[in-house]
């Protein structure tokens, strides 16, 4: 989704480094949108997780929910994994020629 959002807005990047912006505010933006998405994303999915966990607690007697340990690892590693994957569209964010992305369109 930030792949395609980034290569969606580089007229507007392009735009920004002409006007003064340095390449790292623009590194550093789109990482803040990386990471917001990731955070999005681990709410939701914590929630989701947590309410069908007691729902199936309530269904059936074997299952028990993990600890606190775990949940915290997996999402220790899937925030890593997220925010890595934003490396690579907020590094192609920053290195947008000027002179192409104003031309484009």
């Amino acid at each position: 989704m930030l792949a395609f959002s980034v290569s969606a807005r580089t007229r507007e990047f392009g735009l920004r480094l002409a006007i003064g912006s340095t390449p790292r505010d623009v590194l550093v933006q789109v990482m803040a949108e990386g990471g917001l998405i990731v955070a999005i994303g681990l709410v939701a999915g914590a929630a989701g997780s947590g309410v069908l966990g007691f729902a199936a607690a309530s269904y059936f007697d074997d299952v028990r929910l993990p600890g606190l340990v775990p949940v915290l690892g997996a999402t220790a590693i899937i925030a890593g994994a997220g925010i890595l994957a934003s490396l690579m569209p907020a590094t192609r964010a920053s290195r947008v020629d000027v002179l192409q992305a104003l031309r484009s369109e």
